[in-house]
Order: structure tokens, then sequence, then C-alpha cells
């Protein structure tokens, strides 16, 4: 149907004086280009449309044989609740999106710099004092590692309730986009974490950055505490650069309740990171930084990890723009209705913007 009547179907504006087989011609031929077609009727000639089509709506008022036809049965008059519905669809889409980026950015950047951590970095290695018995690999311990998932996944539920915009055209799942993002996004927070973990461990070396800047040299629990807050504010505030896209974290506001997760999730960590008992935990050193010098050891960290997240954004516009303005993995492909095809011996080729789910 699509060949011989294609061409028709997707350059009119409407039809009028069809019959019932026509409507259900022309669900087809939109179906077969591979379109996703919605369809309103009321009367018994709507309904072979109706079953058709990807989506069959009757009106309210409509008769039985539409009403059985039909997916979605209208109660109230108007067609704006088809609307409503699809903006509703797209706030969803939106929102599972997000949380598809956070999920996989925050498991990458564990996952990955637990790995390397604990197969690079070997504290015996650096200078450390004699007094001390450091490890030697690097880990840390998992009621640690549990606080950080917990409160990771108290900050997660709370996308559910984030404001979102919706798209002004049909989306479809890009699994590659999506991926590439939140590999960036989780790319750039591991980096910064490794980074850290080698300067912490490297603190009694003369030439090393923590001496540069004043800190001096610090304890082995000092360096675990230190990982632990860093790697958790670091997946927190990856949550505000996960939910706008290509965009900066900043261009769109987040929800109340999503502002007040992600503000419980920090404040946590950071008492936590601030009263650790000196104590092994699972045979490992660790102590709240606040109960050794320097007092300002947890404010350094804080700005490294708001200074890393500016970069971190950063690196996923860079990444989008790179992406659009390559089509790299068709991300421009999504809402738009392309198709090519042969016109009486000719080559004709058709963009058209879908401005809604329905054709």
């Amino acid at each position: 149907m699509s060949k011989n009547y294609g061409d028709l179907c997707f350059n009119a504006d409407g039809f009028a004086q069809v019959f019932p087989e026509h409507k259900y011609l022309i669900v087809e031929c939109l179906r077969e280009l591979g379109y996703k077609t919605g369809m309103t009727g009321d009367g018994v000639n709507d309904a072979p449309a109706l079953k058709r089509a990807d989506v069959g709506i009757a009106v309210q008022g409509a008769t039985d044989a539409a009403r059985a036809a039909a997916d979605i049965i209208l109660t109230q008059p108007g067609l704006s609740t088809i609307v409503f519905g699809i903006i509703i669809a797209r706030c969803v889409f939106m929102r599972i999106r997000n949380f598809i980026v956070y999920r996989v950015s925050a498991t990458l950047q564990l996952l990955v710099f637990f790995f390397i951590a604990v197969f690079v970095f070997k504290p015996t290695s650096y200078l450390h004092p004699d007094t001390e018995v450091w490890p030697a690999f690097f880990h840390m311990p998992v009621l640690l590692l549990m606080l950080i998932t917990v409160l990771n996944d108290g900050t997660l539920i709370a996308i559910g309730y984030d404001k979102v915009t919706p798209a002004k055209t049909p989306m479809k799942w890009n699994l590659k986009v999506i991926f590439l993002l939140a590999t960036v996004l989780g790319g750039v927070a591991c980096i910064s974490s490794l980074i850290i973990l080698h300067w912490s461990l490297d603190s009694h070396n003369p030439n090393g950055v923590y001496q540069a800047i004043g800190l001096g040299g610090i304890t082995y629990g000092q360096v675990t505490t230190t990982i632990y807050l860093k790697v958790s504010v670091s997946d927190f505030l990856t949550l505000f650069s996960s939910r706008t896209g290509g965009d900066w974290f900043w261009s769109a506001r987040p929800a109340n309740i999503l502002l007040g997760a992600a503000a419980t999730a920090i404040s946590s960590s950071v008492i936590i990171s601030l009263s650790l008992p000196d104590a092994a935990i699972d045979n490992i050193p660790t102590i709240g930084l606040a109960r050794a010098k320097p007092a300002y050891l947890p404010i350094i960290i804080l700005i490294y990890c708001v200074v890393w997240w500016f970069i971190q954004d950063a690196a996923k516009v860079i990444t989008y723009s790179w992406m659009t303005k390559n089509n790299i993995f068709g991300v421009n492909d999504t809402g738009m209705a392309v198709r090519s095809h042969d016109d009486k011996g000719g080559n004709a080729s058709l963009t058209k913007p879908l401005l809604s789910d329905a054709h």
C-alpha cells in the first residue's frame, strides 16, 4: 500500500469524503512507512481504522463498534485530552531517560573507580609515617560502600517527581546516545576520584600536591574517609548533570523534592565523613575528618567536587554538541519523519517534522 499511496498519505494535510476502507488505507500506509499512528473516531465506519492504528481513540458518545475497536475511550467531549496525554507521556519518557543516564553513570563511576583503585594503587609504595601500617592495596569498608549506595538510591527515587520539559517532537529510544552521555559523566567523575586518591596517598611526598597547598601529610584513615566523601558527593552531583540531556545542569530547575533528596544525601555524607570514629572498620583504618588535622580538609574536598562537577557537565555538553553537529548515532533523527523514495523514475526526499504522535 505504501508503494502506491505513500506519497499521497505522507504529504496530505487532510482527507474529506472518505469511505471506511480509505481510512484504513491511510492508517496502514503510514504504519508501513514506519510511523506510529493514532486514530480518533466515533462511528461504525471508523472501527477498522481504529483497530489497525497503533493507538485507537474513541471519542465521547462513540458507537459500541468504535469503542470496542479502540484502545482508549474518552469520557468527556473534546480532543484536548489527547494532547494532554501526549505531553504526560513525553514527560514520563524524559524522567525514565534521566533515570537511566544517572543510574549508568553512577554505576560506572563506582565500579570502574574501585576496580582501578584496587589493582593499580598500592598504598605501601607511597611515602608514609613509619609509625603507621598502610595496607598493600586500596579498598574501602563495606559499610561505607553500602552508605553510598543507600543514599544514592534515595536520590534516584526522587527523579520520578522531577520537573521536566516535554519534547516538541515525538521521542524514541536511542540507547547509544544515552550510554555515551552516561559514560562521559561517569568517566569524568571516575578520573577525578582517581586523581584525589593519588594525591591523598602521596600526601607525605614533599613534592606532592597536598604539601604544595599546605595540607601536609594525612593518615591512612583520613585517606579512606576522603575518598568516601569525594565519591559520594560526586555521585549525587552527577544527578543534576544527568537530568538535562545535552544542556547545562542549570538550564532547567529541578523539583523541590529532588533538591531536598540531593541535599539530604550530601549533608548525610558530609556528617558521616566528619564524625566517623577513629577505628579499623573491616580492618581498614578510618577516622572522621573533624577528628584530625587539617580541619579544613573536608572544605577542600567539597570545593574539589564542585570544580570537577563543572568540568563533568562541560564534557557532557561538548560531547552532545559534537554528536549533534555530526549526527553521531543518529541523534538528530529523533522526532523527525524522513523518507526517501522513487517518484516516477526520479529520486525525491521528504523531510517533515512530526508535531504530534498522531498522524
